[in-house]
């Protein structure tokens, strides 16, 4: 058999030099070392307001809160219960208020010159006795040291709490607090989890020991330089990011990355098989993954950048820095992976050496991929009918969903700070764990009449003034979490909202907000991810109907993942409620990354059909590309998967719908449907584009 390319070798062989390989390798290698190295990541200035949505009440209390002083950014309560019996009164005016005391001094005096000190009120004792409470300001800004201050007072309960008296941490702070602790050492642990998945799936994929250290050390340096880059893009742009945004830029660093590296590689060993020289064959192989790669780039980049659109801070900053990383992984994939492994010869395949005159896999009529597509064009439109029935059944879940996952089940493993509050809400009002705040510039008299006429409302008490602004501390008799809560942070709103300059805050309020600023977003972002994704593939395929039906066939799939998804998360984790910011996030992810493999076989599809016609170049573009889009979904599937290695929940479910999501697409929707869906609409799956525009005949009278 001839080589389909030598015709091209000419060309060809000027793109891709030993020289300039070894040259671009080198210089890519020392720029990544001199960057992480020398640059490394950018430093983060948190702040209070940064995961809270503009504009809403919510952000205007807590950014109104360095009006009080820094000692009143957050409260942890301090929780003292008897482990038999109740407390005596000596206990608690004796030992207990002393140990108190030198907490709330410990904690004044770690926020020395920063702001005022602390004032210590006294115990709370519940009224059946067996507990006893007290607050204690913590005067710091960001989680990390919040949770610094947290630990030394758990550290010092730990030691001087009196026998027979158990003491524990909770409240705002120490909810913080666990929250961050849950991202100690988070960066290495996704790395590594990341890192091993990846080498295990490239491993089972080329069959070979050797084949893929290459694409995981240059997907690596890829990750590495997305985290610096993207940090310092954010800071100069002065975007907030959290401790969860550089963790899920390393998990579509990676899961992009490969995906591309996947493409390349099995387009480079088909060209080995009829090509002698390697260098003409990658950079064939480059010229033809090359519109697939940037197209697929282009559309998630554009996705990601619409999240610049969003109310939330972090929410922005996790847009721009995927963006940001998805353009780095590309540009490593077509640029430095090319030039890393054609330095190496065929025997990088080892033991599976593509040898020129070897069948290429496009050409293979034996393959699994084949016979599906064969099989599929028999009867394309009951495979098609079929496969929308299945997406269908699976998306039925979807009217069921509940969103707002409560402060109590956003741990996996349950930490102090939630077993504290549970406990706390057995002896005192519900409600004292966390109260509602509200700031206001209007007469704390007349505020205050109106918050008490609340039938919810157990105790208002000021608890800071300032110039005009005057603070108050709202506790509601429903317990923290609740729905009953959230509905009495609504009403307390609704009668106060005659008074001017007045505004409601506090966790509570917050969940309030954060579900009125998700729907708001996703009213927004999710019609024009659609639009953008929808103009991309028109653009790229010049046609109307097929990029309308990859569009729909990728919503199914969103539909179904998150309806499967949400039996997951009820039948086998026992989750109560989604968090509300899964669903766009798995929108984005699923719409941009399925559009990646549609991309992918569309493309391929198109450059068969020019010699081969429609049906068999669709047939072909299945056969040669199914088994890489199978790969390259069990690897992103897997990737994002590790998101559930963070006791967290909020990461775990999206990592469950992403999971679910792109394996549905890669073994059903891409491999069945869409080829069901081209074959039996036939021409029309490509209107207004004519059938002769793809294969180059003539479809019109001489």
């Amino acid at each position: 058999m001839p080589p389909r390319s030598s015709h091209r070798a000419p060309a060809t062989r000027r793109l891709l030099r030993p020289s300039l390989a070894a040259a671009v390798s080198l210089v890519a290698l020392v720029l990544s070392g001199l960057l992480i190295g020398a640059v490394g990541e950018a430093e983060r200035t948190p702040s209070a307001t940064d995961s809270l949505p503009d504009g809403y009440d919510s952000s205007t209390v807590a950014e109104l809160a360095d009006e009080f002083g820094a000692d009143d950014s957050a409260v942890a309560i301090v929780l003292f219960t008897a482990d038999d019996g109740t407390l005596s009164t000596e206990m608690v005016e004796g030992e207990l208020t002393a140990l108190y005391g030198q907490v709330v001094a410990s904690e004044t005096s770690q926020q020395g010159d920063s702001g005022q000190p602390a004032q210590q009120q006294p115990l709370q004792v519940s009224e059946d006795a067996t507990a006893a409470l007290g607050v204690v300001p913590i005067g710091t800004e960001g989680a990390s040291e919040t949770a610094d201050a947290v630990e030394q007072i758990r550290t010092l309960l730990d030691d001087q709490t009196p026998d027979g008296v158990n003491a524990q941490v909770t409240g705002p702070a120490a909810v913080q607090a666990d929250l961050a602790g849950v991202f100690e050492g988070a960066d290495v642990t996704l790395l590594a989890a990341t890192a091993v998945i990846v080498a295990l799936l490239l491993i089972i994929t080329y069959r070979s020991p050797l084949l893929w250290i290459v694409p995981l050390l240059v997907v690596g340096l890829a990750d590495q330089v997305a985290a610096v880059s993207a940090t310092h893009v954010l800071a100069t742009f002065g975007v907030a990011w959290d401790e969860s945004t550089i963790g899920i830029l390393s998990v579509l660093v990676f899961g992009a990355g490969t995906d591309y590296a996947l493409l390349l590689i099995s387009r480079y060993r088909d060209e080995l098989r009829v090509q002698q020289d390697r260098y003409v064959a990658m950079a064939t192989a480059v010229r033809g993954t090359f519109e697939a790669v940037l197209a697929s780039a282009t559309t998630v980049t554009l996705g990601l950048l619409t999240l610049l659109l969003s109310v939330v801070p972090t929410t922005r900053g996790l847009g721009l820095a995927c963006a940001v990383g998805v353009v780095i992984a590309a540009s490593y994939a077509l640029i430095v992976l090319p030039c890393a492994l054609v330095l190496f010869g065929r025997w990088v395949f080892w033991p599976l050496v593509p040898r020129v005159g070897q069948e290429p896999l496009v050409d293979s009529r034996t393959s699994a991929w084949h016979r599906l597509g064969t099989t599929v064009s028999r009867r394309p439109r009951g495979f098609a009918l079929g496969a929308i029935g299945v997406v269908a059944l699976l998306g039925l879940s979807v009217t069921q969903i509940e969103q707002g996952l409560p402060t109590s089940e956003q741990f996996l493993d349950t930490p102090e700070s939630i077993s504290a509050a549970t406990r706390l809400g057995e002896s005192f009002p519900a409600g004292t764990v966390d109260p509602a705040t509200v700031i206001t510039r209007s007469d704390p008299g007349q505020v205050t009449a109106a918050i008490e006429q609340g039938d919810d409302v157990v105790s208002v008490r000021i608890t800071g003034q300032n110039d005009d602004l005057t603070r108050l501390a709202v506790v509601f008799d429903a317990a923290s979490n609740t729905t009953a809560a959230e509905t009495a942070v609504v009403d307390l709103r609704d009668r106060l909202d005659g008074f001017d300059d007045t505004w409601v805050g506090g966790t509570e309020a917050q969940s309030v907000d954060e579900r009125d600023a998700a729907e708001r977003d996703r009213a927004l972002l999710i019609p024009l991810i659609l639009g953008l994704v929808i103009i991309g593939l028109v653009l790229l395929l010049r046609s109307i109907v097929a990029p309308l039906l990859l569009v729909a066939t990728v919503v199914g799939t969103f539909f179904a993942a998150l309806g499967t998804s949400w039996w997951i998360y009820t039948g086998v984790f026992g989750f109560s409620a989604i968090d509300v910011g899964v669903p766009l996030l798995a929108f984005l992810f699923l719409v941009a990354l399925g559009v990646d493999y549609n991309i992918f076989l569309i493309t391929r599809a198109l450059e068969e059909s020019r010699a081969h016609g429609l049906r068999d170049g669709m047939l072909r573009g299945l056969t040669a590309t199914g088994g890489v889009i199978t790969s390259a979904g069990i690897l992103l599937a897997s990737v994002f998967a590790v998101l559930g290695v963070l006791p967290l929940v909020v990461l775990a479910q999206l990592g469950i719908v992403i999971f679910v999501g792109v394996l549905l697409d890669t073994l059903l929707v891409r491999t069945v449907l869409v080829p069901a869906l081209s074959l039996w609409l036939g021409p029309t799956f490509w209107w207004p584009r004519r059938p002769g525009a793809i294969t180059g005949e003539r479809t019109g009278p001489a």
